[in-house]
């Protein structure tokens, strides 16, 4: 059975591929570059599913002798391709084209049809969103989290790529039914150019969120504060430890974390001891947080002060 984001993934590719050809024949039909740029918008929405999934299946092979903390980072790499895509096939191009039917506006003809399916179109973006949205909320259990802060911090980019992207596709509609609406029932000719050029910049601006946070996993983001409180609580009910020097952490993927410790024994601990207290501590992070994958541990160097 799929897990969470791989069903937000699938049921955005759902209705991206559809809503993208009846766009494509609205824009033929009625010669709106609204509709045309909304029509590339939803084909790069559909390209970006593909990808996302793509992600997901590399991810989740097992490790081996090249890669032998697994293949969980590879979802960061398709996920920032992603973002290339949506700025430069998404943004640029529908700049492009709303630029040039600006300085030559044409007629929008047959608009009812246009806007028929920009409605649709906006019922099969907001039940994507709707299950991106119910897994945003499953995520955070009930804390108050908002889905701006959620996409900032979340880890798993399959996630916040759809819900940023479902979000843009609704607020692109608008301007779309804008600019048809405003060129041929009020005969503002350079309107649709205009809501061309304004999807334009949303997408970029889309792109440049992805991009940057795809930016911070690939470079190696550690967990989020709250998480590390978490972990830091729990080793410190361990009585095995009796000095933390040095924690860090480092995603893998969305679902592994690798936890680095460095830290102090009893002394005149055994290596029987210290074997069982490494288990404990794996064992104590791992029930902290389920996505605790790899825990590595140091003994430390540093010498104790001396009383008084």
């Amino acid at each position: 059975m799929a897990d969470g984001s791989t069903r937000v993934v699938l049921a955005a590719l759902a209705g991206n591929g559809a809503i993208a050809l009846a766009k494509f024949v609205a824009a033929g039909v009625s010669g709106s570059t609204a509709m045309l740029t909304e029509a590339i918008h939803s084909l790069v929405d559909t390209g970006d599913q593909l990808f996302l999934l793509v992600g997901q299946r590399r991810a989740k092979r097992p490790p081996d002798e090249t890669h032998p903390l697994g293949y969980g980072m590879e979802t960061y790499f398709w996920s920032f391709v992603v973002a290339l895509m949506v700025f430069v096939l998404g943004g640029v191009l529908s700049i492009y084209e709303g630029v040039r039917h600006i300085l030559r506006p044409e007629p929008v003809v047959s608009p009812w049809i246009s806007l028929g399916v920009l409605a649709v179109a906006a019922v099969f973006e907001g039940a994507s969103f709707r299950v991106g949205y119910r897994e945003y909320k499953r995520v955070v259990r009930g804390r108050p989290v908002h889905l701006w802060e959620f996409i900032r911090i979340s880890k798993d980019p399959s996630l916040f790529s759809v819900l940023l992207e479902d979000s843009a596709a609704l607020i692109g509609i608008v301007l779309a039914a804008a600019g048809v609406i405003a060129a041929s029932f009020f005969q503002i000719a350079w309107a649709d150019g205009a809501a061309s050029v304004a999807i334009g910049f949303l997408l970029a601006g889309v792109a440049l969120v992805l991009a940057n946070e795809t930016r911070s996993l690939i470079a190696g983001e550690a967990v989020t504060p709250i998480v590390m409180e978490r972990l830091r609580a729990t080793l410190a009910r361990i009585d095995c430890i009796t000095r933390l020097d040095e924690i860090a952490t480092l995603h893998l993927g969305p679902g592994a974390i690798l936890v680095a410790l460095t830290l102090a024994f009893r002394p005149n601990s055994t290596t029987q001891l210290v074997d069982a207290a490494v288990v404990e501590i794996t064992k104590c992070l791992q029930e902290a947080d389920g996505r605790v994958a790899y825990v590595y541990v140091r003994p430390s160097h540093k010498a104790r002060k001396a009383p008084g």
